[in-house]
């Protein structure tokens, strides 16, 4: 049996994000063409949903092992110095995505402490914001697991 690594979650998140991207922009260039107007909410829900789309789909790629990277170097090396090479990405990409998840966490809190609301349609801004943190942990969990199975031979170097 072959191994398929997968983030369910992560791609039912993104299929829904992009599902609600195409029916709210469907239904204002229909409100635009029979009104003349715009839907108001439409601008300020799609860049919110293109943020969910992007990080989710970012999660699902890690664990697919999907991202772009050089991979010259770690087919040149040995085993040992290649599992090292491996380990120090895994390093500098939890570093990166835990700077996300803890900065993105305090951003949301001050904004729930501050009770900011959105410029456009006047919601919490706290509620486009928890999603940064929550992505972010959730690309961290992947980027583990991808190197785990890195190191185990359980997943291959190219996709």
């Amino acid at each position: 049996m072959k191994f398929s690594p997968d983030a369910r979650p992560e791609r039912w998140l993104g299929s829904l994000a992009l599902a609600v991207i195409s029916l709210i922009s469907l239904g204002n260039v229909i409100t635009r063409y029979v009104t003349g107007g715009s839907l108001a909410f439409t601008e300020e829900f799609s860049v919110f949903l293109l943020v969910v789309l992007t990080f989710a789909g970012a999660s699902v790629a890690l664990r697919r092992n999907g991202h772009i990277r050089i991979g010259l170097l770690e087919r040149a090396l040995p085993a040992g110095p290649r599992k090292a090479l491996i380990l120090f990405q895994w390093l500098c990409g939890a570093l990166v995505l835990g700077l996300i998840t803890w900065f993105g966490g305090k951003l949301t809190w001050e904004e729930y402490q501050w009770q900011s609301l959105s410029p456009g349609l006047g919601l919490p801004q706290w509620w486009y914001l928890a999603w940064l943190p929550l992505l972010s942990a959730a690309m961290l969990v992947r980027l583990t697991q991808q190197t785990r199975d890195r190191l185990s031979g359980r997943l291959a170097d190219e996709p």
